[in-house]
């Protein structure tokens, strides 16, 4: 295992809503009160939280005294809406006074786009520097196929790369990644497709990930070089166990060398629009760090234009780059129909991972 360092002071936290509500979508009181405390307690040490929530649907449905989770899109919408706002509600009750609380609610579309990514950013971190609590949810009330992150492990995990957080945090109901012993791994090194392998969806009403997302994103934050810890959220003083003792608390992913801030946007921070299909001279090339000319390039999907992100992806069909495009689908398209060379992806706009 290698050496991690103990003082973490920026740290995101993420709340399932199995957490916070029971499987007949009641409210679980003594729970939001036992974070709030916790929380409560580190800033007053001098750390720096965000929250990434779940709970603004499970809400809404205890608000209405739905039965069931609404199939329709634009009742979950309507419902997240009003799920929201009590949700808020809820925190800054148990909160109080003490600490402010602010509402934050992202889509792809924020990522994507480079100037509302910077804006994100710097409206968090004015946030943490005023000692205040930014509470992120995705904004359920507008989210579509398209733009949806399809669930807040994700989404914690780019907001840790977003914000460059120390360590990144996953509460669940479980107590960590589980073997085929049915025992808690502590540490893992690398994620590798046999630890993938130990991970499956979840079957509960309140919830829409389960192990395998929150692998997922563990994955991005080992990959922007934060640690990620998934631990039962159910645990006494959990939050702060973890931070202080994260490789007891739970399962530790141990991160790899950190990507620049704009190589984590390339590689994490935005939806890729297509992808572009490499022969194995390509492949070397950009593995030793070269431009993507078109004579490498054997296919392409999907519809992108100039300066879109794209996947990069060899003839295994295995995503090993992503990059910043010079060319449009439609002009690399005509380019790989004729003798012409181009430089489809610069070196500089290329992230391996």
């Amino acid at each position: 295992m290698k050496q991690l360092e103990k003082d973490y002071k920026r740290i995101v936290v993420k709340i399932g809503s199995s957490l916070l509500f029971s499987s007949n979508y009641k409210r679980d009181y003594e729970f939001f009160n036992g974070v709030a405390t916790q929380i409560a307690s580190l800033v007053n040490r001098g750390k720096e939280i965000t929250v990434v929530s779940s709970g603004a649907i499970a809400s809404g449905i205890c608000k209405l005294k739905l039965r069931e989770r609404p199939k329709e899109l634009y009742l979950l919408q309507a419902v997240a809406a009003i799920g929201q706002n009590e949700l808020m509600n809820t925190y800054r009750k148990f909160f109080k006074a003490k600490i402010h609380i602010a509402q934050i609610l992202l889509t792809w579309d924020d990522f994507n786009d480079r100037g509302r990514y910077l804006n994100a950013k710097n409206t968090i971190l004015a946030l943490l520097k005023l000692g205040s609590i930014p509470i992120i949810n995705e904004n359920d009330t507008v989210s579509t196929d398209e733009i949806k992150f399809g669930d807040n492990d994700r989404l914690s995990a780019l907001v840790s790369s977003l914000i460059g957080a120390d360590l990144l945090l996953i509460l669940s109901d479980v107590d960590g990644l589980i073997d085929k012993d049915k025992k808690v791994i502590q540490v893992v090194d690398e994620i590798t497709p046999q630890i993938k392998a130990l991970a499956s969806p979840t079957n509960k009403k309140t919830c829409v990930g389960g192990m395998i997302t929150k692998i997922e994103a563990a994955k991005i934050a080992v990959d922007s070089g934060i640690p990620c810890v998934i631990a039962n959220g159910k645990h006494k003083n959990i939050i702060i166990c973890a931070i202080e003792n994260p490789g007891q608390a739970g399962t530790l992913f141990v991160p790899k060398k950190g990507l620049a801030a704009r190589e984590r946007w390339i590689a994490f921070g935005t939806k890729p629009k297509g992808k572009i299909l490499v022969d194995d001279g390509a492949k070397r090339a950009l593995l030793n760090k070269k431009s993507l000319l078109s004579v490498g390039v054997t296919g392409l999907e999907g519809n992108f234009e100039l300066g879109d992100i794209v996947s990069v992806i060899d003839k295994e069909h295995y995503e090993f780059a992503r990059g910043k495009v010079g060319l449009s689908s439609k002009q690399l398209d005509i380019v790989l129909g004729s003798h012409y060379d181009k430089e489809v992806i610069h070196r500089d706009n290329i992230v391996i991972l």
